[in-house]
């Protein structure tokens, strides 16, 4: 169960923002078999200058409508099923007239006991919920 958040400049409509986490939601959804239910996103809009995403020196330019993306979610997937999941996201988001460059992914990995999901209890370190399988 991944938590997601994404980062986008002001002004989509409230349409597109759900479109653009559906879109998402349906790539980790499709590439990692979890549960449709699995759905946590946080979407935060910024005022213009507020998000910083140059090229790292991979030779193009990002626009106004990058979309920055950070994936919290438990370790142990390979590098080919990540890298399946970022083509998986990048497809879904250019069906929706987001240019691959305007795509940006950070993927932070933890443990089961790294999670509450409400009481104040681990429940994957309880047994409450079954550690989701990779």
């Amino acid at each position: 169960m991944p938590l997601v958040r994404v980062d986008v400049n002001q002004g989509r409509p409230a349409e597109e923002l759900a479109a653009i986490s559906r879109a998402i939601h349906n790539a980790i959804v499709s590439e990692y078999e979890i549960p449709e239910r699995d759905y946590f996103h946080i979407i935060t809009e910024h005022p213009n200058g507020q998000i910083v995403a140059q090229d790292a020196g991979l030779g193009f330019e990002r626009s106004s409508g990058v979309v920055m993306i950070q994936i919290f979610t438990q370790g142990g997937r390979s590098q080919v099923a990540k890298s399946s999941l970022f083509e998986a996201i990048t497809e879904g988001l250019g069906e929706l007239g987001v240019k691959g460059e305007d795509v940006f992914i950070g993927y932070m990995e933890n443990s089961p006991g790294d999670w509450s999901f409400g009481f104040g209890r681990s429940q994957y370190v309880t047994g409450e919920l079954a550690i989701p399988r990779k």
